[in-house]
């Protein structure tokens, strides 16, 4: 009976090679038996690549378009064929096949020699205060971590002597194997188990290190925090995290900052805030307060008539933008203080005043 190849990968007899391909592609990801594990997946995968093997390749494409023969017609590779050997997991090589079809990569990715690991990225969490992240300060700071030994150099061997050729894959780092599929004889690959994947192996090991090419360490290092660093700033410190396996380069540091929390002081972005009390008189008639900054103290004039909760703008007096130039402001919230103990005097003068606004909005219902 002749298979509709065509109709099996969805493509019309005009296809090209490349249009073959790409459905053949889209196919095999979809019921390839690994990912696709319901029934009748691996049959379906199958036929795919049955028909993928006749439409790829030229001689085969041409007799089946002419004759519409069956595929044990197109020679010695359909004959012979073990399903249940073929397609179980461990023996089926999807990438070899891939690569007979079409050349090149498979879609999932083909194999490669495998070289020493990159150092592992490390993380150091830090607190600053809010005056540090407004100035800028330089941190020091203990990190344990993996270093290259010194002894080995990062070989992990005892000495140079010591790393040797892999005489399982000859130092390629692969392993090269044939097995029969319903295509034909093919050829595959994988890492190589003495050695894997390097193509060199160790006949002793630094006796520092066990082979590794790194040791525990505790590591000082100096850090400098920018000024206008904010909550969960990341500081990238490169090569100073783990070192890599055998000579790889190392990983990095990330410094995340975290702001303490400041007893005087709100920081919203680049802009402070604080809560300055004052006295009732000072707002009645004006005059001029001191109030903190982060950098000491400053003088802010206050209007005669200013009402609780005013808000003044000192320009400036803020965080350094992190990110180009500029300063942010610090914003005071004035808060009317009113005694709670009033002195003989004090009580009459106030009556005296609310005699004379009379008939005004009082006192006190003005100050607040």
């Amino acid at each position: 009976m002749t298979k509709e190849y065509y109709k099996i990968l969805g493509v019309e007899k005009t296809a090209t090679k490349e249009e073959i391909k790409k459905a053949y592609k889209n196919l095999a990801k979809k019921y390839h038996p690994d990912l696709n594990k319901e029934a009748g997946a691996a049959e379906k995968f199958k036929e795919i690549n049955e028909a993928a093997a006749v439409l790829a390749d030229d001689e085969k494409r041409k007799q089946y378009d002419e004759y519409g023969t069956i595929a044990e017609q197109f020679g010695q590779g359909f004959q012979g064929y073990d399903s249940s050997e073929s397609m179980s997991g461990s023996n089926f090589d999807f990438d070899s096949i891939f690569e007979s079809f079409f050349g090149g990569g498979s879609p999932f990715g083909t194999r490669r020699r495998k070289g020493p690991r990159r150092g592992a990225d490390l993380r150091y969490d830090m607190e600053i205060t809010l005056e540090e992240a407004a100035t800028g300060a330089t941190k020091h700071i203990l990190i344990p971590r993996m270093e290259s030994c010194s002894k080995c150099h990062s070989s992990g061997a005892e000495s140079e002597s010591d790393i040797v050729n892999c005489s399982d894959c000859n130092g390629s780092g692969v392993k090269r194997q044939t097995q029969r599929t319903p295509f034909g004889i093919f050829s595959t690959t994988s890492t190589c188990g003495k050695c894997r994947g390097q193509g060199k192996y160790i006949k002793k090991e630094c006796q520092i290190c066990d082979g590794t090419g790194v040791v525990k360490k505790t590591r000082k290092l100096e850090i400098k925090i920018p000024a206008g660093a904010e909550e969960e700033t990341n500081l990238r410190v490169a090569g100073e995290g783990e070192a890599g396996e055998r000579g790889a380069p190392a990983g990095d540091l990330y410094v995340v900052i975290h702001l303490k929390e400041h007893g005087t002081f709100e920081r919203h972005g680049d802009d402070i805030y604080v809560k300055v009390p004052i006295p009732f008189t000072i707002v009645a008639l004006g005059g001029e307060i001191e109030v903190p900054t982060l950098d000491g103290k400053a003088k802010l004039k206050i209007p005669a008539g200013t009402q609780n909760n005013t808000i003044f703008r000192m320009k400036g007096k803020g965080i350094p933008y992190l990110h180009g130039s500029g300063v942010g402001n610090e914003n005071v919230e004035v808060v009317i203080e009113v005694p709670e103990k009033l002195t003989k005097r004090q009580k009459e003068l106030l009556q005296e005043f609310e005699k004379e606004n009379k008939g005004k909005k009082g006192f006190f219902n003005w100050v607040f």
